[in-house]
């Protein structure tokens, strides 16, 4: 099963508001798939020469879609590891779990 349309255009909607647009030369935050998986991340700009050309690049969430068309969220440890988020709500659409990511109740999304 692939990922549905709308619900990918859903995802990729709640990243590009994330960030005012004034900044978004600065930091943005982005999605990717693989397979039935979407990974949020924040990336910034280099904050010095010194810090080469390349944005960085920190893993938010991953959204995951199983066999039966049920989405759940996962975070990612300091080490880059997903684990499952306890007591994420699961949806049968992104919303409700893209929603949970913005509440953040256990700081381990935004930090």
């Amino acid at each position: 099963m692939a990922i549905p349309e709308l619900a990918l255009r859903q995802i990729e909607r709640w990243c590009a508001q994330r960030v005012p647009a004034h900044l978004q030369d600065r930091i943005r935050v982005e999605c990717r798939t693989r397979g039935r998986s979407v990974t949020i991340v924040e990336r910034r700009a280099p904050w010095s020469a010194q810090a080469g050309p390349e944005w960085s690049e920190q893993k938010i969430a991953q959204l995951r879609l199983d066999e039966f068309g049920i989405w759940s969220v996962w975070w990612a440890d300091r080490n880059g590891r997903w684990l499952s988020y306890p007591d994420a709500p699961v949806a049968s659409t992104p919303p409700a779990l893209l929603d949970e990511i913005d509440r953040n109740p256990g700081g381990v999304f935004w930090g």
